[in-house]
């Protein structure tokens, strides 16, 4: 029988960090196959959202529920939900000194498969990922993410995200900090995971409508002050694009700034 559960859902979400509360009731259904773009001024709770799917234990639940494949994670560890099939991208990607991209990706490609992959089997899927994504095949021997521009710790994101073939991708600001190229090649390597089979659920976290003239959203949401406040189609992060939040804050009787603790907050958590 098909499971018919949607791949994420987040129900009635409730997050505080140092005791303050920074998502304040977040319902969110993402599907197999669905591309989902969330969006939102700074200190809105992005950020928190992403790194509370993934069980960042600084970021603690006092309500709700989040669900994958109709099953609650909130007691399992950031390891159980990778392992799972839950991938984040991380907007400021963490240098490993001393550990190489591919022993890093076998080791993680190993443990999301469940398996010891031989190495030329391995290595064959490696080096094709790597050509789609039009890396240089040396990239691999490179310490994780250390002396990375910009655009090369996103890309290495992307090709992690490729290889592991998650069934539910968060992507956090992916394209920020991106040039034109960078952002293009990027958001090719998302659409080809979109594409995949079985497709994923994908949560496009973006300040920005560039990506999503490359990236196509089945639907976009707006997050203020902890809580998705309007949800619509690609037309809704035309409007946003258009006319910033102020528009949309004001339907709330909000002033910008009123979320700005959640970014500091989110910073010190990090």
């Amino acid at each position: 029988m098909t499971n018919a559960s949607p791949t994420l859902e987040v129900r009635d979400l409730h997050v505080e960090v140092a005791g303050k509360p920074i998502l304040n009731g977040v319902d969110l259904i993402v599907n197999k196959g669905e591309i989902h773009a969330l969006m939102g001024p700074n200190g809105s709770g992005k950020s928190t959202l992403a790194n509370t799917l993934m069980g960042h234990p600084k970021y603690t639940v006092t309500a709700g529920d989040i669900r994958f494949e109709g099953e609650s994670v909130l007691e399992w560890t950031a390891d159980q939900r990778a392992r799972a099939g839950m991938f984040l991208s991380f907007q400021y990607p963490t240098a490993i000194p001393g550990v190489t991209m591919v022993n890093f990706l076998r080791h993680a490609l190993n443990a999301r498969e469940g398996r010891d992959l031989p190495v030329r089997e391995f290595r064959t899927r490696l080096m094709d990922t790597m050509k789609q994504l039009k890396m240089d095949q040396q990239f691999a021997r490179r310490y994780v993410n250390e002396g990375f521009s910009g655009g090369e710790k996103k890309r290495a994101e992307i090709l992690q995200l490729q290889l592991f073939k998650p069934s539910i991708a968060i992507l956090d600001e992916t394209d920020s900090g991106l040039d034109v190229d960078a952002l293009r090649v990027v958001a090719e390597g998302v659409n080809q995971v979109a594409a995949q089979e079985p497709k994923p659920g994908i949560l496009l976290i973006t300040h920005y409508y560039r990506i999503l003239n490359l990236i196509q959203p089945d639907v976009a949401h707006v997050l203020v002050r902890g809580r998705i406040v309007k949800t619509g189609g690609r037309e809704l992060a035309m409007e946003v694009e258009n006319h910033g939040y102020e528009r949309i804050m004001a339907e709330l009787g909000l002033t910008a700034g009123e979320g700005d603790t959640a970014e500091a907050l989110h910073a010190a958590a990090t």
